[in-house]
């Protein structure tokens, strides 16, 4: 069987009157002050034309990186990724190439993990949640933007969340409503974020001089199903407790919840309100619709791609990234206690 002679830039260069040098620029997205709109026209043209493709491989060795952005993340079937995803996929439009990596669920992504990665000599690296050890184990030179990492962006690029008015509002919400003692269910993956969420509702609990319970066994994967379990494992004794009122993780925690509560005839949220974090889109059609924390998905993907742009391309500016801010969702999951 014969195959086709393999196109090249000189070949493409030949077919639009340009120098290699002009194609190269063009195909390597360095046209910027250098080469005409016209002539990125016939280069586009010449190219469809003859059907030719980058030799990705060739490239990264020519500029010491791919048109790869890595984004690693320690659970990416969690539905608020799909939203975090769409921000980074918009923000990179054509430039780049988003592949995506996701660890064991309930496991943080590690240094070890941004290491697989460095034969595919990456334009740029996303890290979601990444683990407390991970800055003490990183090496390596490329450009490099965590994401919900609080407490690290001193020292690494992150965006980050502004949860504080957030989490006071959901438990001054509670408090209003006449809940003197909630529970927390908690995530099983050890992240900051997660660290600082649970903190910041048992702060603002004790200005209220609220009880809340944490058993160990109201923890799980971020999963509907593990959720329901870990609550009903842990119901007796936050029923003994005098538990009104549970704080979830994430809007997947707070579904296994409500799945749970239907199934030990707990109404929601006459004798349990339930709470969560995220506000998935199915968060505004469960029954009962769920309060949660806002946490905007899509911003936070448009942000951490377009500060690793700026690193990439070396405009980043100094004072950084702000925090994006999450806000208070009231919905039908909490009320007074009936």
């Amino acid at each position: 069987m014969n195959r086709s002679p393999r196109v090249t830039a000189a070949m493409v260069a030949e077919r639009a009157g340009l120098s290699v040098a002009t194609v190269s620029l063009v195909l390597n997205s360095k046209t910027d002050g250098r080469v005409s709109a016209a002539n990125i026209a016939r280069v586009q043209t010449a190219v469809a034309e003859l059907g030719y493709v980058v030799d990705q491989g060739a490239s990264a060795l020519a500029r010491g990186r791919s048109d790869l952005v890595i984004l690693i993340a320690p659970d990416l079937s969690n539905p608020f990724f799909g939203s975090v995803i769409r921000g980074i996929k918009a923000e990179l439009g054509s430039r780049f190439q988003l592949v995506l990596s996701v660890t064991e669920s309930g496991v943080q992504p590690s240094a070890g993990d941004l290491r697989r990665f460095a034969g595919l000599r990456p334009a740029g690296l996303l890290v979601d949640a990444p683990s407390d050890a991970f800055l003490a184990d990183l090496s390596g030179d490329e450009p490099l933007v965590l994401l919900d990492a609080p407490g690290l962006e001193e020292s690494v690029a992150a965006v980050n969340y502004d949860m504080h008015q957030a989490i006071a509002d959901l438990v001054d919400h509670l408090a209003e409503r006449g809940h003197r003692t909630i529970a927390y269910l908690d995530s099983t993956t050890g992240t900051t974020t997660f660290h600082l969420r649970r903190r910041r509702v048992l702060d603002r609990a004790a200005t209220h001089g609220m009880t809340v319970v944490t058993p160990g066994a109201a923890r799980s994967i971020i999963d509907m199903q593990a959720a329901a379990y870990a609550f009903r494992d842990a119901w007796p004794l936050l029923e003994s407790s005098g538990v009104t009122a549970v704080v979830c993780a994430t809007d997947t925690h707070a579904y296994g919840v409500l799945e749970a509560a239907r199934t030990l005839g707990l109404a929601v949220p006459h004798s349990l309100a339930v709470t969560g974090f995220d506000d998935l889109p199915y968060s505004r059609v469960t029954s009962p619709a769920l309060t949660t924390v806002r946490l905007p998905g899509e911003p936070l993907g448009h942000a951490a791609a377009k500060r690793l742009v700026r690193m990439i391309d070396e405009t980043e500016p100094a004072e950084g990234q702000p925090n994006l801010v999450a806000t208070f969702v009231a919905r039908e999951s909490t009320g007074a206690i009936g």
